[in-house]
Order: C-alpha cells, then sequence, then structure tokens
C-alpha cells in the first residue's frame, strides 16, 4: 500500500480499439496506446521512468509466448520506445490488473519513480480458446484432464452448477446480468460488442460450453491494449485532467493448493479480501458510489457481491433480484460487454467516470469506485477517489 491514502493518482489512459484478431501484432498496437496515455497526461515520453504490467497470456493453448507477438512485457515496452527507467516491474499473480496498479502506486509513493506507465495488453492466438496439447498428464491433472476436467469454463460451472444448486440461483438470475453488460458495453465504441447487445432469450438459448456455463457467460478472447499513468498527488495538480486517486487496495490468495475453483474455499476467504479493502481505504460498502465487479465468467460476480459484504453467502442472485437498477455494479460493461481485457473495464470506467471524461455516459455525483479483477480469494480489488481523502 501506498504511504497513506490517496498519495498516488492516475493522470491519463489511452484504449485501443478491441479485435478479434487485429491486423497489426500486439506490440504495435500496445505501443501506439502508450504513446496516446503520455500525451494524454500532458507529458513527453521522456518524463516516464517507472513501467509495470501482468503479461499472462491466458489462452496460450500450449504455446510458448513470444514478447511483442503474444503478450507485451514492462521490458518490451521500454525498449520500444527506446527510454532507460529507473523502475521495471511485473505482477504475475491471477490478479493482474489490481496488482499492477498496486505496484505503481508503490513505486510512486516510495519515490522510485515520478512517473509510472501500468499497461496491458491482451492477445486472442490463432486456435481454440485453452486448446490442450497434452499427451501426458502429471500431478493434480491426471486425475481431471482425462476426464475431460480441463480449463476455466469446465471448472467455473462445476463450482456454478454447486451455487445454484445450494441456493437456488437460476439461469434467468444470470441472465439478466449478462444482458446487463452487453447492454452498456454496446454503448462503448471500443468495445468488441459495440452496438450489440445481448436479450435473455438469446441467452437462455446460447450453445452451452460446460453446463451451465454458455458461451455468453464467457468473455469473448480479443485483442486489445491499455494504458493508464501514474504519478504522485502533488504532481497530479499540474496535468490537464482531474486526477483520480487510488484510496486503498486489497489482494486475495488461495489458502489451499487447487482450490481456485471451489464454491466452498472461495466463499470462505473471498471475504478477507473485502475486509482487507475497507481497512486499507477507510472506506465503507457504503461509501462507495461506482462498485465496478469483475465478471470474466458471469458466476464471479456473485463471489464479489458476497465477498464486499453487499450481501451473505448464496444471496448474490437474490440481492440482484432486489435491484431495480444494476447500472453502478456494470456501467463498463465489463469483460462480457467489451471483450476478454481482464480488469480493464471495471478500472477504466472508475477512472472515467471520476475523472467527468465518460462523456454521454457519466453518471452524476460520482466520487468514489472500486475495480475488481479475478476471483475475490484469488485476485484483487482497488478503491478509486475524485477527491483526496
Amino acid at each position: 500500500m501506498a504511504r497513506s491514502r490517496c498519495e498516488v493518482a492516475i493522470v491519463g489512459y489511452a484504449q485501443s480499439q478491441t479485435y478479434r484478431h487485429a491486423s497489426v501484432p500486439i506490440g504495435a498496437l500496445t505501443v501506439e496506446t502508450c504513446l496516446r496515455a503520455i500525451a494524454d497526461a500532458g507529458l513527453k515520453k521522456e518524463q516516464i521512468d517507472g513501467f509495470t504490467t501482468g503479461s499472462i497470456l491466458p489462452s496460450a493453448g500450449g504455446r510458448t509466448p513470444v514478447d511483442g507477438i503474444d503478450i507485451v512485457t514492462s521490458n518490451w515496452i521500454a525498449e520500444q520506445l527506446r527510454i532507460h527507467a529507473r523502475w521495471l516491474g511485473g505482477f504475475q499473480g491471477a490478479g493482474q490488473i489490481p496488482g499492477s496498479v498496486i505496484l505503481a502506486a508503490n513505486a510512486v509513493a516510495s519515490g522510485a519513480a515520478d512517473y509510472v506507465l501500468v499497461h496491458r495488453a491482451l492477445s486472442n492466438p490463432q486456435g481454440r480458446y485453452h486448446e490442450n496439447p497434452m499427451t501426458r498428464a502429471g500431478g493434480a491433472s491426471q486425475w481431471m484432464a482425462p476426464q475431460g476436467f480441463w480449463g476455466p469454463p469446465a471448472m467455473m460451472a462445476l463450482s456454478y452448477m454447486e451455487y445454484m444448486q445450494r441456493y437456488g440461483a437460476t439461469r434467468e438470475d444470470m441472465g439478466r446480468v449478462v444482458v446487463e453488460l452487453r447492454k452498456h458495453g454496446a454503448r462503448i465504441p471500443w468495445s468488441y460488442w459495440y452496438r450489440n447487445p445481448l436479450t435473455l432469450e438469446a441467452y437462455l438459448d446460447a450453445r452451452m460450453i460446460a453446463d451451465p456455463i454458455c458461451v455468453f457467460d464467457c468473455d469473448i478472447p480479443i485483442d486489445g491494449a491499455v494504458a493508464f499513468i501514474f504519478t504522485s498527488a502533488e504532481r497530479a495538480k499540474d496535468h490537464p485532467h482531474k486526477p483520480v486517486y487510488v484510496a486503498g487496495h486489497a489482494q486475495g490468495n488461495l489458502l489451499e493448493p487447487e482450490s481456485m475453483w471451489s464454491l466452498d474455499h472461495a466463499q470462505q476467504a473471498a471475504p478477507l479480501t473485502g475486509r482487507d479493502l475497507w481497512k486499507s481505504s477507510g472506506l465503507r460498502r457504503e461509501d462507495i458510489d461506482l462498485p465496478e465487479l469483475y465478471d470474466g465468467f458471469s458466476p464471479i460476480v456473485y463471489l464479489w457481491l458476497e465477498a464486499l459484504g453487499y450481501c451473505g453467502r448464496g444471496e448474490a442472485h437474490l440481492f440482484l433480484r432486489e435491484q431495480k437498477d444494476l447500472t453502478r455494479f456494470f456501467s463498463s460493461g465489463g469483460s462480457l460487454g467489451n471483450g476478454r481485457m481482464h480488469g480493464v473495464p471495471p478500472m477504466l470506467e472508475c477512472y472515467l467516470q471520476l475523472s467527468g471524461r465518460a462523456g454521454e455516459r457519466q453518471i452524476a455525483n460520482v466520487k468514489t469506485g472500486l475495480a475488481c479483477h479475478s476471483h475475490p480469494h484469488y485476485g484483487g480489488v482497488v478503491a478509486y477517489s475524485s477527491e483526496r481523502l
């Protein structure tokens, strides 16, 4: 955590268009996006002296990632920009967006760098998502892969089915969430689903991937890049756009081996992440105007609602049924409404809304927000504020 709340701020950004398969390598798309973010912050590239990212390739299909082609690391970006950085870092956990923000905030707060560029590049290699090239399975995989229990969709389906059977949640409940996410994503020009909303009927009729996970419960793999510029709260006063401050953050971690997809473990461990966020930020759940939830697979929304204290264990679907308007939870469109940009849509939405740069989508009187990524017991969350707390 930075040495005090709101000591570090975002002062500029850029988001690329998203493509199923871009016409240029992901590295080229990312360099152009980073340069636009630097200009947006009113800086010259020589003023950037720190870089960080998370560069995992989620749909590798057994291939060896090539920097600048499949992934884009901080070192690669610094090299392409011809910058000798004072500080370089990389986050390799599951919650790559919050993890990168935490690294950037710490670097600025400690004086390791004055201006840190945080980017995230997601590529969509040719081939089927999570294609399994195994000819032999060892370790824990020997008990799962030969039976087809392989890859996140099947693993998510098991815990989601358990949730439905245990608590009475229905596919109609989840359909409302997915339709809401696509509605907002369809309003965002850089979204893969721009001007392409979804109906509940289409969701319920969609092809099953692993029952009860259908194709629309999974974020679509795309090519895209985003970049943010972080600096100190004092320097942020001199930039062209209203700064958005990092108010606090928290990360989850597995407490038991092979427990990422366990519903029981998620419900036991996830609230620790929420507890740590409120302690770190000094905020309460009631103080958050814009709680942007992560949705790489739709059931993760339920886990975050419970982890952050919006409802009790097993009550997320009931909580959402009671909400007349879901905008404040899903206005970013999330990954299901934008394409697989990991935790970028919630973070970007917090920045745009809190800085007053959301255009015709601007929500009135938004001063605080939070942005999640991955599972709450395995990922992370960052709280943001439009004012120094």
